[in-house]
């Protein structure tokens, strides 16, 4: 079948593949969406640990100068894990594989714990780059739902599983005082309880994938074929390079690493200057955080629509024009208080679930299904490795000229890139 197109959108491959598909409201795709959504939702409320709790770490640990590079070191572990997870994708299955990367987030982020607990700025980073891994299971259920909700409503079923990121993403870093009383109360540094909370949803995300993965599981694995290995023979190098070639799954990448570099930056050290200005304490710095990471994954259903009905490139293009705006009023406002820098994180949220949303579905669609997994791999690999060199020059643009250069920067990076959009697009 041919994928629906849209004015301004690259041109898309053909596919000679059906998609699967849907079997009514109770049947196996609804199931598979349904855990996803679950898994990830649980699983989300894991991911402060390393973006919000490892800046304030790396801060306390070895200076200011060096708050980026935890952030850094997770989403370097990000990219590497994609390529496993996507990897693993063909040969266990996208839950399997979804399993094994939350199981390696725990893992890391126990070795932060010990980091913690040693004052190993060393292991610290070691720990953020394994911790990686749960990021990359939460992040990659995205195309597993794009996958179950086929080609008419790839947008809106990745849309909604996006948006159950925001049911724990938002929550968690509001845990940041909470969970740290918790975790002095247990003879562990404050900073670790955030690493605690992520080990305990990482697990129950992980359990709940596996279940769902095995067709044996009552009522759990209805989904089962729908998150399991693809049939077929097994996807050469030579058919990735090719499907590499398609115009939109080039601009697609760019546009997912741009998106998250603007983002991760940014992010890498808004937290050290909040808490580095007027002393404002580690609740509200949370409930900032926790509006942020809200306009990134709340517009979810309604972005996935967008995306779907007037084509992912218009998505991404708005999304880049917002995260301009973002770095613009973070040059003009004070974002040393609370409220000026609310709105510039909250405009930068929604401007990251638009590209990423569009940039998602763009990839998802823009190449035959059995080399889905191994594109996708790809578009992940580019944002950590985007985000990855982004965060630690972030903490040292503001280290020379504040938080407003590094806004400027953001800002025009994303002008930059929609831009470039534009020219990709044009007719």
């Amino acid at each position: 079948m041919k994928p629906t197109s849209h004015p301004g959108d690259p041109v898309v491959s053909d596919r000679a593949e059906t998609e699967p598909t849907g079997e009514g409201p109770a049947g196996p795709r609804r199931v598979a969406l349904v855990l996803l959504a679950l898994a990830t939702a649980v699983g989300s409320a894991g991911l402060a640990a390393g973006g919000t709790a490892g800046a304030l770490l790396g801060a306390e640990l070895a200076g200011t100068e060096a708050a980026g590079l935890p952030l850094g070191a997770l989403v370097v572990g990000q990219a590497a894990s994609a390529v496993l997870v996507s990897r693993g994708t063909a040969r266990i299955g996208r839950g399997r594989s979804l399993a094994l990367g939350y199981v390696l987030g725990i893992v890391g982020a126990a070795v932060v714990i010990l980091a913690a607990l040693g004052g190993s700025f060393a292991a610290l980073l070691a720990g953020s780059a394994a911790l990686g891994a749960g990021n990359t299971a939460v992040f990659m259920a995205r195309y597993a739902a794009a996958e179950a909700g086929g080609g008419a409503a790839r947008g809106r079923a990745l849309g909604v599983v996006l948006f159950s990121i925001a049911l724990g993403a938002v929550a968690s870093p509001g845990l940041l005082g909470p969970s740290g009383e918790a975790a002095r109360a247990v003879g562990l540094p404050p900073l670790a309880g955030l690493y605690l909370v992520a080990i305990l949803c990482f697990g129950v995300a992980a359990l709940l994938l596996s279940a769902a993965s095995n067709p044996k599981t009552p009522y759990l694995g209805r989904g089962g074929r729908l998150l399991g290995p693809p049939c077929g023979p097994r996807v050469t190098r030579e058919e990735i390079v090719v499907g590499m070639d398609a115009p939109s799954a080039r601009v697609a990448v760019l546009a997912l690493a741009a998106t998250n570099l603007v983002m991760v930056a940014v992010m890498a050290v808004a937290p050290v200057h909040l808490v580095a200005h007027d002393g404002h304490g580690l609740g509200p710095v949370g409930i900032v955080v926790g509006l942020h990471v809200a306009g990134m994954f709340a517009p979810s259903p309604v972005s996935g629509w967008a995306a779907d009905r007037v084509g992912p490139a218009a998505v991404v293009g708005v999304g880049f024009l917002l995260m301009a705006a973002s770095g613009f009023l973070g040059v003009l406002l004070d974002t040393g208080a609370l409220a000026p820098m609310t709105l510039v994180l909250l405009a930068l949220g929604v401007g990251w679930n638009l590209g990423a949303v569009g940039g998602s579905a763009m990839l998802a669609g823009s190449v035959p299904r059995r080399l889905r997994a191994h594109i996708e791999g790809i578009g992940e690999v580019s944002m950590g490795l985007a985000a990855g060199a982004g965060a630690p020059i972030a903490g040292l643009v503001v280290a020379f000229g504040g938080f407003a250069a590094l806004s400027l920067a953001g800002a025009l990076v994303a002008t930059t890139a929609a831009l470039v959009l534009a020219l990709a697009c044009r007719p």
